[in-house]
């Protein structure tokens, strides 16, 4: 009888260990912190969406884990990544973040362009010398303008703040990933084109990333598979499509 009852217990030991596990993987609270550029991050007041934002939302409730993804800009992801303050991201790659975190799954490239006001083109970054940029602080878009002495790098804290300061004419061109500068251009002046000829100078990836210092809590095969998953269903281009087409128009 003891025999039967000492079995029971481990028995009954074990299933709690599995389904203890199950159930803190399952209720395990994920940091994301989506960057706060839109259309991929939007606040508006306290209401967050947008296209990364929102697939980070759908894919850490597919996983199981429950999360709290807040908007904030490169610098302070970079640094909350380095010391694991936040769980994950999706941005681009950053030298500084090489050492610090695992790249789990690759988005679509996107297009890296300088555009000036309409009528106005560029065709190489050799024509941007002696010309300002509008370059959003934090971020890194090209090798060849940051370290061409003769480009006027101009550090803005926002792409509203760029597309406002190409508009005044305070700088001769803006830089960025093209969905974002178009957004916020069509959020300021609907249904007009302001850009002249972009001039594609790059593309970039971005990575879905998760600090080193989480792997502990996080199942990076997991994440990996349904992030595929999602990117191959055309889960986030159906978000693009839909965070673009809210009265805003994407030049490709």
């Amino acid at each position: 009888m003891g025999k039967i009852i000492i079995k029971g217990l481990s028995i009954l030991s074990l299933c709690c260990c599995f389904f203890g596990k199950s159930f803190a993987e399952d209720n395990e609270v994920i940091e994301f912190r989506t960057i706060g550029i839109p259309p991929y991050g939007i606040q508006i007041d306290d209401k967050l969406s947008g296209i990364y934002f929102d697939a980070a939302n759908r894919l850490t409730s597919i996983a199981g884990y429950r999360v709290n993804n807040r908007i904030a800009p490169y610098a302070r992801i970079i640094h909350e990544l380095k010391v694991g303050l936040t769980d994950m991201t999706i941005m681009f790659k950053y030298k500084q973040l090489e050492d610090h975190v695992i790249y789990i799954a690759p988005l679509e490239s996107l297009k890296i362009v300088v555009m000036g006001l309409e009528g106005v083109s560029f065709d190489s970054v050799n024509s941007l010398k002696g010309r300002t940029v509008a370059y959003l602080r934090g971020a890194k878009f090209s090798d060849a303008i940051d370290n061409d002495p003769d480009i006027v790098r101009v550090n803005t804290t926002s792409f509203t703040q760029g597309v406002k300061m190409l508009m005044l004419k305070r700088v001769d061109a803006i830089i960025g990933p093209m969905d974002p500068i178009v957004f916020k251009a069509a959020e300021l002046v609907p249904d007009k084109n302001i850009f002249g000829a972009p001039l594609v100078i790059d593309e970039r990836t971005p990575w879905l990333q998760v600090s080193k210092k989480s792997v502990d809590k996080i199942s990076v095969a997991k994440l990996k598979d349904i992030f595929q998953k999602m990117v191959k269903r055309g889960k986030l281009t159906a978000l693009r499509t839909k965070y673009m087409s809210m009265g805003y128009v994407a030049v490709d």
